[in-house]
């Protein structure tokens, strides 16, 4: 029985076998999002069950809200606070259910029907709300990867060389700061200054189309995004640089290079030849964690950019 069973297996995986022995990168390929979808399945499992943990659910912010526009307006709607009509509420969003079964039929709806729900704020649909801002937030935050990597490395490289030197100190002194500078706190200030100057706009979009004036609405477009781009780039730089310019002094300390110095190879070839090619492997992946960051500045872009429905 037991020899009979090794056989079943060993027939079961035998075409798993010999695909990855053929084609082993498309193999670590698949097993990689294997393991990524069960990873965030079981985050998403543990985040509905510490949600449903925590005091409170949706209703309960539903009848804030009701509360506070009765209050504001100087009328009060008891009806809206009975038992019954809360409990009505919580059953026909399903969160009478345990929170296991909300997590499926969540998965469901949205794997099945791409229905991701509507905004609590807008009562929009919120797979509407992502589509309409999707373009401006991929092109901001591209244009913030790419200025962020060049001055980066410019920056990173330079200073490497200069290091121990005043100028050094306080450019790694101001790069810290913009490092650990609160983003939300920095573009309040950026939208202050334009709104005391007023060199800039505060908010809003270009009010023509693109087909109207492409090259009119071209820097109308870059007059508007100046400070949201700003403020992506001080909140990028600084532990950007910071990093490549410390990877190249942990590089330019390798006996490699002293060899390659022994061996008379001029200095600028032992910068940008050897020691800032290793640079790029901790840029690469630290790069995920940069875009990351970026539309979780670009979130609150909102103060400088509402995108027109």
């Amino acid at each position: 029985m037991k020899a009979f069973l090794n056989r079943c297996i060993s027939f079961i995986l035998r075409p798993f076998y010999l695909f990855r022995r053929k084609l082993p990168l498309v193999s670590y390929i698949v097993n990689r999002v294997i393991t990524m979808a069960v990873i965030l399945f079981v985050l998403g499992f543990a985040i509905f069950g510490l949600m449903e943990l925590a005091p409170g659910d949706i209703v309960d912010q539903l009848m804030m809200q009701q509360l506070f526009s009765g209050e504001s307006s100087g009328r009060q709607n008891d009806t809206f606070f009975s038992a019954d009509q809360l409990a009505a509420q919580r059953a026909e969003l399903g969160l009478d259910q345990p929170f296991y079964i909300q997590y499926f039929a969540w998965l469901k709806r949205v794997i099945i029907h791409q229905d991701l729900g509507v905004s609590l704020i807008s009562r929009a649909p919120v797979s509407f709300l992502i589509s309409s801002r999707l373009f401006n937030s991929v092109l901001l935050n591209l244009i913030s990867l790419v200025l962020i990597t060049f001055f980066s490395f410019l920056l990173g490289v330079y200073f490497s060389s200069k290091a121990g030197t005043a100028t050094d100190l306080a450019v790694s002194f101001f790069a810290l700061v913009l490092h650990a500078f609160p983003g939300i706190l920095l573009l309040i200030l950026l939208q202050l200054f334009a709104s005391v100057t007023g060199l800039f706009p505060v908010t809003a979009y270009p009010d023509f189309p693109f087909s109207e004036a492409p090259l009119k609405f071209t820097f109308s477009y870059m007059h508007h995004i100046f400070l949201p781009l700003l403020a992506s780039f001080l909140g990028g730089v600084g532990g950007t640089m910071r990093m490549i310019r410390a990877t190249m002094l942990d590089q330019l300390g390798q006996p490699y290079i002293t060899s390659l110095r022994a061996r008379g190879i001029k200095e600028w070839r032992v910068y940008f030849n050897h020691a800032f090619r290793n640079t790029l492997n901790p840029y690469i992946t630290g790069s995920a964690n940069l875009l990351a960051n970026l539309f979780q500045v670009h979130s609150y872009l909102k103060l400088f950019l509402p995108i027109p429905e």
